[in-house]
């Protein structure tokens, strides 16, 4: 299985296929675009009810064009990316694609631990990558959940 980065760079990819994009900043639009998606599912997490929120927009449940987690997205591609890159209305453009990406990854959070339900292990699960030995995204998610230890109280 691939990590939750994995696929939102697929799907970054996939979306931005169509758009022109000039190649001296198309590595840097292409990666802001993935990071930002990342830093507003990983910031969002960390927030009261955010967990939920992720797992609305993960599962297909919630639309990802309404989401809180897709505009969040679209500040930080704006403020981190675009502003440093003038492009104009390339940028509008860009930003845009962002609901679609997301939206796109609505289905990736299944049931992994065969317990009937989407919840907070499977969302580790998946952001592991599949691996039982900490890959994908698993140091990031205990610092995004602001540490598993602390949330569960384990010492």
């Amino acid at each position: 299985m691939a990590s939750i980065t994995d696929l939102i760079m697929q799907q970054v990819k996939a979306s931005a296929g169509s758009v022109n994009i000039p190649s001296n900043v198309k590595d840097q639009v292409l990666g802001g675009l993935g990071n930002s998606i990342l830093g507003s599912l990983t910031q969002t997490v960390a927030k009261p009810g955010g967990v939920d929120l992720v797992k609305g927009l993960l599962t297909g449940a919630s639309d990802a064009s309404s989401s809180p987690i897709t505009k969040l997205a679209g500040s930080l591609f704006n403020s981190n990316v675009l502003s440093k890159l003038n492009l104009g209305a390339l940028g509008t453009t860009l930003s845009g694609l962002i609901p679609t990406i997301l939206g796109n990854l609505g289905g990736i959070l299944k049931d992994r631990d065969g317990d009937g339900d989407v919840d907070l292990n499977d969302i580790i699960l998946s952001l592991k990558g599949g691996s039982s030995a900490g890959g994908g995204l698993l140091g990031a998610a205990t610092s995004i959940l602001g540490g598993l230890g602390s949330i569960f109280g384990k010492k």
